[in-house]
């Protein structure tokens, strides 16, 4: 029973902590009313982005296309921001893994941008157990945000979380839904 009200994840190292798990996310249009609810929203950006093929496109792309359809600040975290660069766009701020995790914790914390702490923080392409380890220290000490994994893997630690999804053509339509979704709205 409990296993129907959570995800469970792609790597099963990957272990839920504690008592909550992620609401999975199947939907392209429900992603996209979670980002919209947001006021001051962040998105992480892990090594994984520049280098994860989704069809004919990389996966820093898309990620790319979600974080301008909402003017989202960008935290590029290990050596995304070359990448970044190298495509034109510049983040927002560049922190590895645990900073960005360490600064989040900190309710006072002004983010990236300096307009107060973010409530709602989105993961792309960080590395399944730092992102793991990282979900869980903040959905334990970070009870002033909601977290969402944009990742095929899955992660239950985080508040909300797509769905484990093998095809690639599968991960492309929806990460094509959420786009669309956020361009509608």
């Amino acid at each position: 029973m409990a296993s129907e009200l959570m995800t469970m994840p792609y790597y099963k190292v990957n272990i839920l902590t504690g008592t909550k798990a992620a609401k999975v996310v199947s939907e392209p249009a429900e992603a996209a009313s979670i980002i919209d609810k947001a006021t001051n929203p962040l998105y992480v950006f892990g090594a994984e982005v520049i280098d994860s093929p989704v069809g004919d496109k990389l996966l820093i792309d898309f990620a790319l296309d979600i974080a301008k359809s909402r003017n989202i600040p960008i935290c590029a975290t290990a050596h995304v921001k070359k990448k970044m660069m190298e495509l034109g766009v510049l983040p927002d701020s560049t922190y590895d893994i645990i900073e960005i995790v360490h600064f989040l914790k900190d309710k006072n914390w002004m983010g990236v941008r300096g307009k107060g702490f973010h409530d709602l923080v989105l993961f792309t392409g960080v590395r399944c157990d730092l992102a793991e380890r990282g979900l869980s220290t903040l959905k334990h000490f970070a009870p002033h945000l909601k977290t969402f994994a944009i990742c095929r893997r899955s992660h239950p630690n985080a508040d909300f979380a797509v769905p484990i999804i093998t095809k690639t053509e599968k991960w492309r339509g929806y990460l094509e839904g959420v786009i669309g979704e956020l361009g509608t709205a």
